[in-house]
Order: C-alpha cells, then structure tokens, then sequence
C-alpha cells in the first residue's frame, strides 16, 4: 500500500475530527487548527488509509508527525511498511512511542525531544491564581484591573478580524518580517482569524481598555477535559496585559475544562521560563524517532 499525501485542507476537517478524537494521547500540533494555521510554513499534508491518517512536514525537510487513529488497533510493522523506506519522525506523543518501542519486529530508534513536550496547567489554578507561588502573577493582574477601565468580550465570528488590529501593531513592534517564525504565526494567525467561522471547536476572548484592543486570546476545545491556546498576544502599552487575557479567558470560557493545554517552548530558554513560571501540573512528552524499514 502507497500513501498518497495532499495538503491540508478544510474540506476533511469533520472527518479528520473522527480520527482525532480516537487518538488515545493527542498532542497540540494535532488539532486541525494547528494544522490549519501551519500548512503553509510546513508544508503539511496528510494520506488516508483505513485505520490512520498519516501527517508529514515538508518545509524545510520531510519529516512524519504522529500518524491519528487508534494506536492500540493498529498493525504497526504492516502500518509503516506503506512508507516504503526508513523515515525519520518527530512530535511523536509518549502513548505512541512506548507503543512502538515495545511493539514486534520494528526497528525503531527513539529519542526524547524536551522542546516539544506540551505544558498542562489546572485551569482552576490559572483562574484563581491563589498562594505564594502565584504571587507576583496576581499582582500584574491586579494592576491592570486598577490601572485600566478594562472589559473581557468573548471572541466570535463576529468580532475575530478585530485581533488583526492589534497583530499588525505587535508584529511591527516585535519586527515579525526579520524572525521567520514571527512571519511564520502572523500567517497563520491571520488565515484562522480569516475562516474562524469555518473552524471547529474554536474559542477565543478579546480584552478592550476603553475602546483599544489590549490582548486576544485563540484557543479551542480540545478534548472533552482540555482546552489549548493557540495564540496569545497583548498590546506592550498596557502592563499586565498577557496576566490579563489569560485569566480572564479562563475564567470565562474554562468552567467546563479541568487542563489548559498551552503547547511547546521549542527549545527556547525565555518562552521555557514563562511557561515554568505558571507551574504546570503534567506534560505530554514527545520524541523523536528513526525508523529503518
């Protein structure tokens, strides 16, 4: 059996869901929304066969991702025999990589890949923001609910172009044109904000000092006990901003969730740091992975 890959597109969004929601340990680069807003700084695609849908990366290399469905039904040695020659993987969920490290006749190098791990955060924590190891998280917040006549307004189709306001100001101030992966997000944050109404499960909040935007949230009901942020942005000339919108987002949009999925740090030592600095809870773990045919 071939796979025959084609790029991702909007018009298996439903189906790919399916597929999805059979994964028993999806990460946050398997959302079609993710994989929407990447396709083109990817080069993502993806092939169908009966039990799986297969993803690779093609920019700047060809790398698979983690194939979705049913793990544990799955004949391995016969699924990866389709690839027809050794391939290298990354973004491979722990579930699956103890699945094909103990799985017969595969030959599978795996190796742990610390800068794609996502960050688990209890979404009650995130909202209530209580004890010492919140503190100074709870004084930026607070700041900016004193200093600023401020008001929560949830994201819809309705109001999401209004984000692209405040995107363009942050990327001329954080020079997204010079950094390829600024350029890289301001591209798929503009195409979500583009078809929001097109896309699944989606959610988001944006917060107004008076009548300028001060930050935006994008995020999406994940799984049934998870939500995940995909993009977060707030405006240099409020301060407290980012405490702001991710506070309140939660408070008005996670009452239903237990964990707030808030992705990788991509190795980045700054982003690892803010991400510790809200003390998250759990991980999911990913590795990369060599397999010789």
């Amino acid at each position: 059996m071939t796979l025959s890959f084609e790029p991702i597109n909007l018009d298996r969004q439903k189906a790919y869901l399916e597929f999805l929601a059979k994964c028993p340990e999806p990460s946050s680069e398997y959302s079609f929304i993710n994989l929407f807003a990447w396709q083109e700084a990817h080069g993502l695609e993806w092939a169908w066969t009966g039990p799986l849908v297969w993803i690779r990366q093609t920019r700047p290399e060809t790398v698979y991702w983690a194939p979705m469905g049913h793990w544990d039904s799955v004949d391995w040695e016969e699924a990866l025999g389709a690839l027809e020659g050794p391939a290298e993987f990354s973004r491979i969920p722990e579930k699956l990589a103890d699945i094909w490290r103990n799985a017969q006749g595969l030959s599978m190098e795996l190796e742990e890949d610390r800068g794609q791990w996502d960050y688990l955060y209890s979404v009650p924590d995130l909202v209530a923001l209580s004890g010492k190891k919140y503190h100074s998280k709870k004084n930026h917040l607070n700041r900016f609910k004193k200093s600023y006549p401020a008001r929560y307004v949830p994201m819809d189709a309705s109001n999401a172009k209004e984000a692209l306001s405040l995107q363009e100001s942050w990327c001329q101030w954080r020079d997204c044109e010079s950094v390829e992966t600024l350029a890289a997000e301001n591209d798929g944050i503009s195409k979500v904000l583009d078809r929001w109404d097109s896309l699944s499960n989606i959610m988001g909040g944006l917060i107004y000092v008076e009548d300028q935007l001060a930050a935006y949230t994008i995020g999406e009901a994940f799984l049934p006990h998870m939500m995940l942020i995909h993009f977060e942005k707030g405006s240099p000339d409020f301060h407290g901003s980012y405490q702001a919108v991710n506070q309140q987002f939660l408070e008005n949009a996670g009452a239903d969730f237990a964990l707030v999925n808030r992705e990788q740090d991509t190795g980045d030592e700054g982003l690892r740091k803010a991400k510790m600095s809200y003390h998250p809870v759990d991980f999911i773990k990913k590795f990369r992975a060599s397999f010789s045919a």
